[in-house]
C-alpha cells in the first residue's frame, strides 16, 4: 500500500479513537472539566502526564536538536527531566493537598489577593501561548509532509481535532484521550529506533546501540564515526559541542528545569487524582513513562544525524549527485523544510561548516525524527506510525495548554474575580466558549508566530521559570512572603525576561544554528535569550524577599496556612508551629 494512503488510514484511525474517548468521557460539571472529577487513578494519570509532558518539542524537536547540537543538546534532556523531578518532589504534593483547580487559584489563596491571582493568570497565558505555538507548528509540519496538504490546512485539521475532544470533554476527555495518545506516541517513537539501531549496530536496544560498534565490520564505535564525519566537514565534534559558554549551558539547563516545574498545564494534572498519596504515586509512574522516550532520544538524534550524513556523503570525499537524491529528500524539499542550492554548479551536494560553500542551505531540525524512518528505508507502515505519533504528541500537549489557558480565564478571572456569583452551568459554558477562542488564537499564532517566539519553545519555559515557579516555591516554603512581595516578584521576573528577549529578538540564538555575527558578546554574561529565564527567576526571588523586608511579612493566618500545607496528611499539627 502506498505511503499516503497508509498514513491517512493510520492517522485518521487514531483521530477516530480520540473522538470516541471524548464522547465517552464528556464533561458534565466544572469539576469534570477542570480536574476530571478528581478520580483518575495514579497509573492512568501517570500515563496522561507522560503524554502531556512529551509535546511536539519532545517527540519532534528534541532528537532533532540533539542530532545537530550533539552534547550541547543535553541541556534539553537534563532540563526537562530534571524539571519534572523538581515538580514531583517540591510542588505537586503540596498543591494537591491545597485541593483547588488551578495554579492561579492557589496563588490567589496563598497570597490572599485577587491581584496576585490576576497577575498569575497573565503570566500563565503569556507562557502557555508561547509554548502552544510550537505545538501548532508540529501539527502543521506533520500534516504538510505526510498528508500532502498545505501547512495552513493541516493546522486547521489539527485545531478541529483538539476542539472536539477538549471542548467536549475538558480535563476528563483530555485525560483519557492522552492515555491513548501516549500509547500511540511511545510506540511510534521506539519502533523506528529499534529498527535503525539494529541496522547500524546490530543491537535492537537503541540506548545500548548508541554506545556500540558499527555493524559494518569496521570495529568503530557509532559516536566515534559520527565525530569523524562531522569534524571532516569542519563542524564541531559531536560529543563535545556546547551551547555557547559554560555559563549559558548552566543557565539554559536551569531555565528549562525550573520553567518545566512551573508550567501550569502539567501541574493541573496532579489535581485530577483523589489524594496526595495518589499524586505522589502518579508522579513516580509518570517518570517511568517519560523515561521510555527520553532515554531513547539521544540514540534517535545521533543515528538520524549519521544516516543523514551518510546519505549526502556516501563515501569520504564523494558527494551525492543532486539528480540522484533519494525520494525522501524530494518529499521534504516540497515542504520547504529542506533546501539545496548548487553554489558551484557541479550538480553535487556539498555539506560543510562554511556558509559560503555549504549547499544544504536549510535543514530544519524538526524534520529529523519524522524523516528518520524514510532515510533508513524502513517500511511504509513505520513511517505512517511516526506521523501519527508526532500528531499525538503535539495534540496532547496543545490540549493541556489550551485547557490551562481557558480555565485560568473562566475560573480564575470570571468566577474568581469579576463574576463571583456565576453558576456552575454558566461557568462550564464559559469555559467551552473560551476554549474555542483559545484554539482560534493558537491557530492564528501557529500561522503567524511572533518574531520573539518563532525560534524555539524554550522561551516558554523561561517565561514560566521567571514568573510562576518562584511564586509557587515561595508560597509553599516561605511563610513570610506577602501579597505585595509575590506580585512585585512575578512582575519583575517576567518583565526583565520579556525585556531581554525583545531587546535581543533580532539576534536570538536558535538552537542548531551558529551564533550570528559574533553577537553573543551583546548578551548578559553570554546568556542567550532562551536561557534568560534563570536570571529572571533570580530577580523574582530577590525582589520578593526585598519587598518582605520593606513592607513586612504575611499575616499570621497565612503563615499558619503555609505551615499546615507542609504537614504530611494524617499527621497531627505540631504544637510549636506558630
Amino acid at each position: 500500500m502506498e505511503l499516503k494512503t497508509l498514513t491517512y488510514i493510520v492517522v485518521f484511525s487514531t483521530f477516530g479513537l480520540y473522538f470516541a474517548i471524548a464522547w465517552w468521557a464528556r464533561a458534565a460539571s466544572t469539576s469534570d472539566f477542570y480536574v476530571a472529577g478528581g478520580g483518575v487513578g495514579p497509573v492512568a494519570n501517570g500515563m496522561a502526564i507522560g503524554a502531556d509532558w512529551m509535546s511536539a518539542a519532545s517527540f519532534i524537536s528534541m532528537a532533532g536538536l540533539i542530532a545537530f547540537l550533539g552534547y550541547g543538546g543535553s541541556v534539553f534532556l537534563m532540563g526537562w527531566t530534571g524539571g519534572y523531578v523538581l515538580l514531583a518532589m517540591l510542588l505537586a504534593p503540596y498543591l494537591r493537598k491545597h485541593g483547588k483547580f488551578t495554579v492561579p487559584e492557589f496563588i490567589g489563596d496563598r497570597y490572599y489577593s485577587k491581584t496576585a491571582r490576576v497577575v498569575a493568570v497573565v503570566c500563565l497565558i503569556i507562557a502557555s501561548l508561547t509554548y502552544v505555538i510550537g505545538q501548532m507548528k508540529g501539527v502543521g509540519v506533520a500534516f504538510s509532509r505526510f498528508m500532502e496538504v498545505r501547512y495552513d490546512i493541516g493546522l486547521g485539521i489539527g485545531m478541529a481535532v483538539v476542539w472536539v475532544y477538549a471542548v467536549m470533554g475538558g480535563m476528563k476527555g483530555i485525560t483519557y484521550t492522552q492515555i491513548a495518545q501516549y500509547c500511540v506516541l511511545i510506540f511510534a517513537y521506539t519502533v523506528p529506533a529499534v529498527f535503525i539501531s539494529l541496522q547500524l549496530t546490530g543491537n535492537p536496544i537503541p540506548q545500548i546501540g548508541l554506545g556500540s560498534t558499527m555493524a559494518d565490520g569496521s570495529g568503530m564505535y557509532l559516536l566515534d564515526k559520527l565525530d569523524l564525519i562531522v569534524t571532516d566537514l569542519g563542524l564541531q565534534e559531536y560529543t563535545t559541542s556546547k551551547l555557547g559558554n559554560g555559563i549559558n549551558m548552566f543557565a539554559y539547563t536551569l531555565s528549562l528545569m525550573i520553567g518545566t516545574a512551573g508550567l501550569p498545564h502539567v501541574i493541573m494534572r496532579f489535581f485530577t487524582v483523589p489524594s496526595v498519596k495518589a499524586a505522589r504515586a502518579s508522579a513516580g509512574y509518570a517518570l517511568v513513562f517519560i523515561a521510555l522516550l527520553y532515554t531513547v532520544a539521544p540514540a534517535v538524534g545521533a543515528m538520524a544525524r549519521l544516516n543523514l550524513m551518510n546519505t549526502i556523503e556516501p563515501a569520504p570525499g564523494q558527494n551525492l549527485v543532486y539528480d540522484e537524491r533519494p525520494q525522501w529528500f524530494k518529499d521534504w524539499e516540497k515542504t520547504g523544510l529542506l533546501q539545496f542550492e548548487d553554489k558551484n554548479g557541479d550538480g553535487k551536494i556539498q555539506y560543510t561548516a562554511d556558509d559560503t560553500t555549504n549547499e544544504m542551505v536549510k535543514v530544519d531540525r524538526d524534520i529529523m525524527v519524522l524523516a528518520n524512518p524514510a532515510i533508513a528505508n524502513l517500511p511504509n507502515w513505520v513511517i505512517a506510525l511516526v506521523a501519527a505519533g508526532g500528531l499525538a504528541a503535539a495534540l496532547s500537549t496543545a490540549a493541556g495548554l489550551l485547557l490551562a489557558i481557558s480555565s485560568s480565564i473562566s475560573h480564575d478571572l470570571m468566577k474568581g474575580v469579576f463574576v463571583p456569583n456565576l453558576t456552575e452551568q454558566k461557568e462550564l459554558l464559559a469555559s467551552r466558549i473560551i476554549m474555542t477562542l483559545s484554539i482560534l488564537v493558537a491557530g492564528y499564532l501557529g500561522l503567524n508566530p511572533p518574531g520573539f517566539a518563532a525560534g524555539t519553545v524554550a522561551l516558554a519555559f523561561g517565561l514560566a521559570a521567571s514568573s510562576i515557579f518562584p511564586a509557587l516555591m515561595m508560597g509553599i516554603f516561605s511563610r513570610t512572603v506577602s501579597d505585595k512581595a509575590a506580585i512585585a516578584g512575578m512582575c519583575a521576573g517576567i518583565g526583565v525576561t520579556m525585556l531581554y528577549v525583545f531587546q535581543h529578538k533580532g539576534i536570538m540564538f536558535i538552537p542548531g544554528t551558529s551564533f550570528m555575527g559574533g553577537m553573543e558578546q551583546d548578551w548578559f554574561f553570554g546568556i542567550s535569550p532562551n536561557a534568560f529565564g534563570a536570571v529572571g527567576a533570580l530577580v523574582n526571588f530577590s525582589v520578593a524577599f526585598l519587598m518582605v523586608k520593606l513592607t513586612g511579612p504575611a499575616p499570621d493566618e497565612i503563615q499558619h496556612l503555609v505551615a499546615n500545607l507542609r504537614i504530611p496528611s494524617g499527621a497531627k499539627a505540631a504544637a510549636h508551629e506558630h
